[in-house]
């Protein structure tokens, strides 16, 4: 069956969509939290196989200067067929118009964003609430 694609919140499910995070895996991130983050953000992808939840992701868009697209999951059972690859195109693709589009990848993932057209910052920064957890994930050089 194909993947059926929406940006509708209305019906989802947002302890599918934390279930989803952890088997991804993107971390522990509450329903709760994940609700209030995609209802922020302007940009939504989500991916449903057989009514399944399969692949997620969004953008927090200003709608002029930045658009930052983050929260990529995709399910393991999906991962490596092009999903995530769908969703960060549907993502840019919404985006576009927007000065610059932003993303931090996972370390060791930035070959696959550079295929999008990313380039790597000299200046970016971050304030994460865990930075020692940061540092060891690879996110922060030093601190």
């Amino acid at each position: 069956m194909p993947v059926v694609w929406t940006d509708d919140l209305a019906r989802i499910d947002w302890d599918e969509v934390s279930a989803l995070y952890r088997a991804a895996p993107l971390g522990d991130k509450a329903a709760g939290d994940l609700e209030l983050v995609f209802r922020n953000s302007m940009f939504r992808a989500l991916a449903f196989d057989s009514d399944r939840l399969v692949g997620a992701g969004r953008a927090l868009a200003d709608g002029r200067d930045c658009s930052y697209i983050c929260d990529i999951a995709v399910h393991p059972d999906h991962q490596g067929r092009g999903l995530g690859r769908a969703i960060v195109a549907r993502l840019v693709g919404l985006s576009a118009g927007h000065r610059k589009i932003i993303l931090y990848a996972v370390p060791g993932k930035e070959s696959f964003y550079e295929s999008f057209g990313f380039r790597r910052m000299t200046t970016a920064m971050a304030i994460f609430d865990d930075p020692a957890k940061a540092h060891a994930r690879g996110y922060l050089h030093d601190i």
